[in-house]
């Protein structure tokens, strides 16, 4: 992380900056935290290669749309000389406060699926096969989530120094910073994704053998969503 830092000390360049500023956020203790959550949810289909990296780049697609969309609320409103703080404040409190009971829900959904007898009324079967098929859509909304979740770090970086960066360039180019900074954040997973889907592909093949890899798997993932949502929960409800 000091390295870095030192880079960004040191970085003229504007883009480059962003990017730099989006690959500390990806490293910072939250930012961090729910990067593994995503990684625990996208790898846990490790039989399918192609799905696991394409999980990683929708989660990756989610965190764009999100940062992208909301720099373009702010920067108009930051260069007419509204309050960052203000703004930083309200977002990051709604953020958490919908984060927390969503990755709770989601985890309990995933651990005790086979055990809701009323879900298949819904469409869905109990071996949540057409529930596994929205695995990319899952992760693309768990992209927007994730970025939405801004804490203290991950707030810094980009209320505090890339929108307003943003702002200040005249062109329409400062609207192109965020979207770096949100493919940094989701880099990490990117290139564990491509890890676990091209370098170890002998291990899926082997985990593949193994009918009851996939029920541990998925209770293990579960598991990390509910810790993470209590973790949310526990640092802004009390």
């Amino acid at each position: 992380m000091e390295f870095i830092q030192t880079l960004l000390d040191n970085s003229s360049i504007p883009i480059i900056t962003a990017f730099l500023l989006g690959i500390l956020t990806s490293i910072s203790p939250c930012p961090l935290a729910t990067n593994i959550t995503a990684i625990g949810y996208i790898s846990k289909d490790i039989e399918n290669k192609k799905k696991i990296f394409w999980g990683a780049l929708l989660y990756t697609l989610g965190r764009v749309m999100a940062y992208t969309i909301l720099a373009f609320i702010l920067i108009p409103i930051i260069k007419e000389g509204a309050s960052m703080y203000g703004i930083q404040k309200a977002i990051s409190k709604y953020g958490e406060m919908f984060l927390a009971p969503a990755l709770i829900i989601i985890g309990l959904l995933m651990m005790f699926y086979d055990k809701m007898s009323f879900l298949p009324k819904f469409g869905l079967n109990p071996k949540g096969d057409k529930l596994k098929s929205k695995g990319g859509f899952g992760a693309f909304i768990l992209g927007i989530l994730f970025a939405l979740a801004f804490c203290p770090s991950s707030g810094i970086f980009y209320f505090g120094m890339l929108i307003p960066m943003s702002a200040a360039e005249s062109s329409i180019i400062g609207y192109s910073y965020p979207v770096v900074f949100a493919i940094a954040t989701g880099l990490p997973v990117i290139i564990v994704a491509w890890i676990i889907a091209y370098s170890v592909s002998s291990i899926g093949k082997f985990y593949n053998k193994m009918q009851i890899f996939e029920k541990w798997m998925r209770y293990i993932v579960a598991s990390l969503f509910i810790i993470v949502g209590l973790y949310y929960a526990y640092t802004f409800y009390l």
